[in-house]
């Protein structure tokens, strides 16, 4: 079965030129032209991957973003004209796990839709992974490897696909010392690592969701980079 991409930006030439490049992919598309239309086709279809510009109407990009990650870890790639690293933060501290900018080369467009359907349902944390993998745990933290799920004292936390592998090396060497461009080898799983704001959103992000009654996992080694503290 085809993957469902959404598709949701206010500009009709944007959203045909990447439909065409998409559809040739054999992906399924579907098109949404505001914020307010993107957050219903969300909550009614099986969306496999959504792509969201910023700066629409009715709902931004952003307001979307967080409504998908109250409930759901699919791979989202955001879309602006939006350059600075302060927006690009911003979308990947709310949990984006992409950035394209404009103008943007389509076909760099279909690449990184496919490198984010491939991080997140061949080889990470998608429905649609099949294979078993096992569960890692360290003090009150459990990883289901085969259903790529967190838990922390049975109580259950939401990851995205870039966060569980990232978690899924720190649990597998707890005491090891990985430094940012490991982290993003293994998050992105890309050679190339353009800024390192990428990688220390996402540790942030980690850290929040993982605290607990003062207890802190990931620790910053300076100059080195972070490594997961061994169990008490």
């Amino acid at each position: 079965m085809a993957y469902k991409i959404l598709l949701a930006d206010d500009e009709a030439q944007i959203r045909d030129v990447l439909r065409l490049y998409l559809e040739k992919e054999g992906y399924e598309i579907i098109e949404a032209a505001d914020g307010i239309e993107a957050d219903r086709l969300l909550k009614q279809e099986k969306i496999d991957l959504a792509i969201l510009d910023i700066m629409m109407p009715g709902l931004d990009g952003y307001r979307v973003l967080r409504n998908i990650r109250e409930g759901n870890n699919l791979p989202v790639i955001m879309l602006s004209a939006k350059t600075s690293d302060s927006d690009k933060i911003l979308g990947l501290d709310l949990g984006a796990d992409d950035y394209i900018t404009k103008p943007f080369v389509p076909l760099e467009a279909v690449a990184r839709v496919k490198s984010n359907l491939r991080r997140f349902y061949a080889l990470g944390a998608g429905e649609k992974q099949g294979a078993a993998g096992g569960v890692l745990t360290l003090g009150e933290l459990r990883l289901e490897l085969d259903a790529c799920l967190l838990y922390r004292k049975g109580e259950r936390i939401e990851l995205t696909s870039v966060e569980f592998r990232i978690l899924k090396l720190f649990m597998e060497n707890p005491g090891k010392v990985f430094t940012k461009q490991q982290l993003f080898e293994a998050g992105w799983e890309e050679d190339f690592m353009v800024s390192d704001n990428n990688v220390m959103v996402c540790i942030s992000k980690l850290r929040a969701k993982l605290s607990h009654d003062g207890k802190e996992y990931i620790t910053t080694i300076r100059g080195l980079g972070y490594r997961m503290e061994k169990e008490d």
